[in-house]
C-alpha cells in the first residue's frame, strides 16, 4: 500500500523534516503532509483546544449516544472544515453533500470553532429532509441500543410514532422541532402513558379551580370526529361564555374587559393533553392520540 497523503495535527509539524528524510533514505515517494489546526470550543468566555480528556464532543461516541443522524453530524463538519461549505449549501439546498469539493486550502489556519448549539440547528434542517419514516427506524435502532425500555414503545406504536414525527412538517413554514434521538424520545413522550407528565404551569391568569371549569366545558363539548375549524370554534365559545376574548387582538385592544383571551384557554388545553405550553398541533396530536386517551387525560387533569 502506498501512502499517498498524511494528515495529522499541527503539533507534529516539527517532526516533518524527520520524516521527510526517513523516506527519502528508502527511496519512498514523499507523501502529501497535511498539519491541521486544532478544533476549538469557547469555554467560560475564552477559546481553548478541545481536548480528548475534557470534552466528550470530540469523540463519535458521543453523538452515537444521544443519537445524531450521521448526515447532520457530517454537514456539520463541513461547515468547520471548510470555509466555503456554508456558501455552497445556500447555493444548493438540494444537492447530494458529495457534490461539494472538499479542499485543504479552504481549512482553517487558526483553528475551527465548535459549536454544539451551531450542529443542533443543522440537524434541525438535515432531519427536515429525511422521511418521517426513516427517522422512525433511525430512533428505533437508537433505542434498541441505548434506551431499551423506550424500543418496546416505540416498536408497538410504529404507525401513530410515525405520525407524530409527521405532524407540521409539510408547508412554506414546516416545524424545525427534531435534532438527535434523544431530544426526540422527549419531544414526542408526551404520547405515552408511561411518560407523560406535565411539565408547564397554566397561564398565570387562570388559577387550578379556573382551569378544571375551562377543562370540564371541553370535556363537554369535545367531538373527536370534529374538523379543525369545528374544533376551535368550540374553543371560542368556551372562551367567550367564561370571561375570555375570542380572539386575542379583542384583548389586546380592551384588557380590562376580559380574564384573557382564547390563547389562554387553548393552553390550558394543550398542558392537560400533551403536558406542555408549546407543542405541535394539538388538534392533529388528538386525531393520532385517539379520543379515549384524549379524555383520559382531560379527565385526570380535572379530577387531579
Amino acid at each position: 500500500m502506498r501512502i499517498t497523503h498524511v494528515v495529522r495535527a499541527e503539533e507534529w509539524l516539527s517532526t516533518l523534516p524527520v520524516h521527510y528524510e526517513i523516506f527519502k533514505t528508502f527511496g519512498w515517494e514523499t507523501p502529501v503532509y497535511c498539519h491541521t489546526a486544532h478544533l476549538m470550543k469557547i469555554d467560560n468566555g475564552a477559546k481553548r483546544k478541545l481536548s480528548k480528556r475534557k470534552d466528550p464532543e470530540l469523540g463519535l461516541g458521543y453523538y452515537r449516544e444521544l443519537g445524531y443522524h450521521p448526515a447532520a453530524v457530517r454537514e456539520y463538519l463541513l461547515t468547520i472544515l471548510n470555509s466555503n461549505f456554508e456558501e455552497w449549501r445556500m447555493e444548493n439546498p438540494d444537492s447530494p453533500i458529495d457534490d461539494f469539493e472538499f479542499t485543504l486550502e479552504k481549512m482553517s489556519n487558526s483553528g475551527a470553532l465548535f459549536d454544539l448549539d451551531k450542529l443542533n440547528n443543522i440537524s434541525k434542517d438535515v432531519l427536515l429532509k429525511i422521511s418521517a419514516e426513516e427517522i422512525y427506524e433511525f430512533l428505533l435502532s437508537w433505542a434498541n441500543e441505548y434506551k431499551t425500555d423506550a424500543a418496546n414503545l416505540l416498536s408497538s406504536n410504529k404507525n401513530e410514532v410515525i405520525k407524530l414525527l409527521s405532524v407540521g412538517r409539510e408547508g412554506k413554514n414546516p416545524r424545525k422541532d427534531l435534532m438527535y434521538c434523544e431530544q426526540i424520545l422527549e419531544f414526542i413522550s408526551y404520547y405515552f402513558d408511561e411518560y407523560f407528565k406535565i411539565v408547564d404551569s397554566y397561564p398565570e391568569n387562570i388559577d387550578e379551580e379556573e382551569a378544571k371549569k375551562l377543562l370540564n366545558d371541553y370535556l363537554n363539548t369535545y367531538e373527536h370526529s370534529d374538523d379543525q375549524s369545528q374544533w376551535f370554534e368550540k374553543i371560542r365559545i368556551i372562551a367567550s361564555e367564561n370571561g375570555y376574548a375570542a380572539k386575542p387582538k379583542d384583548y389586546k385592544k380592551n384588557p380590562d374587559m376580559y380574564k384573557g383571551h382564547v390563547g389562554d384557554v387553548s393552553t390550558v388545553i394543550r398542558i392537560a393533553i400533551v403536558g406542555r405550553a408549546s407543542s405541535p398541533d394539538v388538534w392533529e396530536l388528538q386525531q393520532i392520540m385517539g379520543e379515549e386517551k384524549v379524555r383520559r387525560r382531560i379527565e385526570k387533569a380535572i379530577h387531579s
